[in-house]
């Protein structure tokens, strides 16, 4: 008669955690992966000017996008994202000033763009009261001024050859929220 090694009982007992562990997280993933059908629905509509993989990745990284029922939501959401990613932004540009590393071209171009993100706030702040109260001509307007400081803190950088932008992702973020919650307005404005 054979007799079962104790190491033969550690294998099978590994074996038989690992497959529930990693059944439990494929069930996991599939809750993480769920989409709001009006979120798929409307990052297709919006593929013409954002990606439709950055629209999906934004707007379900909003807690309450899930729940968004209607189109309105979501488009309050897409601005909040902007306002979210500017306040970041400023945050680290603050942060990058106080870096002593950084030349002086370099901290002119940050202090401009300090100074275009912190418009910015300023037009998002506009926005969200304009969007709230139904005005989605003057929002319109406004978050297409939120999208060309994206473009215009950005240019500062390449006015010098050879200067990498340090705010350049975050540029490119913005610009691409600020497309995604103009075309959302720009949906519930025709």
């Amino acid at each position: 008669m054979m007799k079962l090694k104790p190491s033969f009982f550690f294998f099978f007992f590994f074996f038989t955690l690992l497959a529930s562990l990693i059944a439990a997280t494929e069930n996991d993933l599939e809750e993480e992966t769920a989409t709001n059908p009006l979120i798929q629905e409307t990052c297709r509509k919006a593929n013409l000017n954002v990606q439709y993989g950055f629209c999906l990745a934004a707007l379900q990284s909003a807690p309450d996008s899930l729940c968004a029922d209607f189109l309105r939501e979501l488009g309050l959401i897409s601005v909040k994202l902007v306002r979210d990613n500017i306040t970041s932004t400023r945050c680290y540009i603050k942060y990058l000033l106080r870096d002593i590393k950084a030349g002086p071209y370099v901290r002119l171009r940050l202090d401009d763009c300090l100074d275009i993100y912190s418009d910015s706030l300023l037009a998002v702040k506009r926005i969200i009261k304009d969007y709230q109260s139904k005005r989605y001509g003057y929002a319109n307007m406004e978050m297409s001024s939120v999208l060309d400081a994206a473009m215009a803190c950005e240019d500062g950088f390449e006015q010098e050859e050879g200067l990498m932008s340090p705010l350049m992702k975050r540029n490119d973020n913005l610009y691409m929220l600020s497309a995604m919650a103009l075309t959302i307005i720009n949906m519930l404005l025709f």
